[in-house]
């Protein structure tokens, strides 16, 4: 059993012997000394170990933690307002028994979370609730916990997506551990503070338009897909059918995707190819993947019919696929292009509002609106990358 895996078992098995027995009982204090001892073990691998519990997920750094996949630790640590928790090295016995007595009253109700330390002691333990560079709360006072934060460039996201489309497009391998990866990511960025955020990506260079946009579909659906009521899994499924929604154009020349005039018959043929492509790619990677090679395939088709690729018998296509599709055109229409300059989003809206019925699916066309009308887009210049937070108006 891995370090990470150790300590957090008994941390939350030290929380429940401690709701259970009084502050000098000696089962009370083994376990926390027995917990600690795990810590430090811990600490001489990763002195700064950081965790983060997203209900059914637990995440160590950026990497999620199978091993805890829908332990109901998770859950009800991030119920309590433990969503984020950071430990530096050097953390002594004594802070960690003052960690655990504020985690338990968090868990019971009786704390809150600007619940302070005992004075005079600096914690290395911080906890809270997630929040984006820039958004954390101020600590108001000595000793007190600070909310925990995290900053989202997405540029490291950004380059395990170019790398997806780079490994396809040179070896011929989908890179499905990079994919789940980012998925992750981003449902660590969307969940990132207290009011929802949705971080898009602001498109630098016309090259960069597949990796940028592929990540905007993805956390568009994932968003889309919660505002429904979907659970956890069924969001990152969403979230994985977006950001893979167009791997097939990794077959399609550059010089037809950044085109800035008018493509020919042939050009548009070849372009064309890429909802089937992509959902070959996809089969022949993971069978699993059943939804994600299905919106592939079925993201251009509109609800009418139209769209490509034609299909010979019509039927109605994936709930994904149709979600998928208004978030697609959404972030393209948005987006800027070598043809033509991105829309407003309230044009935007207002067309797929107008399209709703015929294009898109009319039940996700208002869903999507109600959710995009909720926020408001923060212009200017990102802190680092190229990413450009869309953050709930509060």
């Amino acid at each position: 059993m891995s370090a990470p895996v150790e300590f957090l078992l008994s941390l939350t098995r030290t929380l429940a012997i401690m709701s259970l027995y009084g502050e000098t009982h000696p089962r009370r204090q083994g376990a926390v000394e027995h917990s600690y001892e795990r810590l430090t073990t811990l600490l001489a691998e990763n002195p700064r170990p950081q965790f983060s519990f997203l209900m059914d997920e637990v995440v160590y750094g950026k990497r999620a933690m199978r091993e805890l996949q829908e332990w109901e630790w998770s859950r009800r640590l991030a119920d309590a307002g433990v969503q984020r928790l950071e430990i530096d090295d050097g953390v002594t016995l004594d802070e960690y028994a003052g960690f655990l007595e504020l985690a338990g009253d968090l868990l019971s109700g009786g704390g809150s979370r600007t619940t302070t330390m005992r004075p005079n002691v600096v914690t290395r333990i911080r906890f809270g609730a997630v929040g984006l560079q820039g958004e954390a709360r101020e600590a108001g006072g000595e000793g007190r916990l600070a909310t925990a934060t995290l900053s989202y460039a997405l540029d490291e996201e950004v380059e395990a997506v170019r790398f997806i489309h780079q490994e396809m497009g040179e070896a011929g391998t989908l890179a499905l551990l990079e994919a789940e990866a980012v998925v992750r990511s981003l449902s660590l960025a969307m969940h990132s503070s207290n009011r929802v955020v949705i971080p898009l990506l602001k498109l630098k260079e016309f090259d960069q338009y597949t990796t940028t946009h592929s990540l905007n579909v993805g956390v568009l659906a994932m968003a889309l897909a919660e505002t429904l009521g979907f659970g956890a899994r069924d969001v990152r499924a969403f979230g994985t059918a977006g950001l893979l929604h167009d791997i097939g154009k990794v077959r399609v020349p550059r010089d037809i995707l950044i085109k800035p005039g008018k493509l020919s018959a042939e050009e548009r043929a070849v372009l064309d190819q890429h909802p089937v492509d992509g959902a070959r790619i996809i089969l022949e990677s993971d069978e699993q993947l059943g939804i994600a090679s299905a919106v592939a395939y079925e993201h251009h088709i509109m609800i009418d019919g139209g769209g490509y690729p034609v299909m010979r018998y019509r039927r109605e296509c994936h709930f994904a696929s149709r979600l998928v599709h208004v978030c697609d055109v959404f972030d393209a229409l948005c987006t800027d292009r070598p043809y033509r300059a991105a829309w407003e989003i309230d044009r935007a809206l207002a067309y797929i509002g107008e399209r709703s019925g015929s294009e898109f699916d009319p039940s996700i066309a208002r869903a999507f609106a109600t959710m995009m009308q909720r926020f408001e887009l923060q212009i200017g210049a990102p802190p680092t990358g190229d990413a450009a937070p869309v953050v709930a108006a509060s």
